[in-house]
């Protein structure tokens, strides 16, 4: 069995705690971080200067201090 592993092909940051995201498979959004903001690791991305540290990784993104998201949830929790 072969899976399709999607990709991140860019990664902008936009209002308050959103990401607009352009994936291999077409889709493109807006990532809204706010629902994990307040949640451990997370809280550092409150700050709006390491929030823009965000880094494209391929299958993933990730900020300095290995906060990240993989593809895989950008791609469900993704919003048009």
């Amino acid at each position: 069995m072969r899976y399709n592993m999607v990709k991140i092909i860019e990664v902008i940051p936009g209002a308050p705690y959103t990401l607009n995201i352009k994936l291999d498979n077409g889709k493109t959004g807006t990532f809204d971080l706010s629902p994990f903001i307040d949640k451990g690791i997370f809280q550092e991305l409150k700050d709006e200067v390491y929030f823009r540290q965000v880094k494209n990784c391929g299958r993933s993104i990730s900020w300095p201090h290995e906060q990240d998201f993989c593809a895989d949830t950008i791609d469900e929790l993704l919003k048009s």
